[in-house]
């Protein structure tokens, strides 16, 4: 297994380890992790720190020559909430561990030039899956989707 992504799993769960959420990322610059997070909706009663996004805060302002060769780790596809920080930032390549569970916007992602990968890695996929089955008030909050 990809040792980012595996980074990015341990995040994940940590967050459910911790009463979140398990979805977890990691920002990699020249084949270092700069970055790592996880969902932290539950934790800090945020309505922002989903995992890429807490991710990113945890790597702390860096210049655009940085984001220019980064590649940003996440076990689910990222929301259009954390694409737009990816784009924004002008990050050239995600690497999504799975996309089955959900689907973030994927192909407008891919129409703005940024390399995008999806794995369907089978532990990103379980995490998930037991997660949406046991919790599915919570996810359903997360994602923004009425019960």
């Amino acid at each position: 297994m990809d040792v980012f992504l595996q980074a990015a799993i341990e995040e994940a769960q940590k967050g459910l380890a911790s009463g979140g959420i398990p979805i977890g990322s990691v920002l990699v610059c020249d084949d270092t992790i700069i970055g790592r997070g996880h969902n932290q909706r539950v934790q800090h009663g945020s309505v922002i720190h989903h995992a890429e996004m807490n991710c990113l805060e945890n790597a702390g302002r860096l210049t655009a020559d940085v984001y220019a060769r980064c590649t940003l780790y996440s076990t689910l596809s990222p929301c259009p909430m954390c694409s737009g920080a990816a784009l924004l930032y002008k990050i050239p390549k995600i690497i999504v561990g799975e996309n089955i569970t959900f689907q973030g916007p994927e192909t407008y992602v891919r129409s703005q030039g940024i390399d995008l990968t999806i794995l369907q890695d089978p532990t990103c996929i379980q995490l998930m899956k037991n997660f949406i089955a046991n919790h599915p008030s919570l996810w359903n909050e997360d994602i923004g989707v009425e019960d």
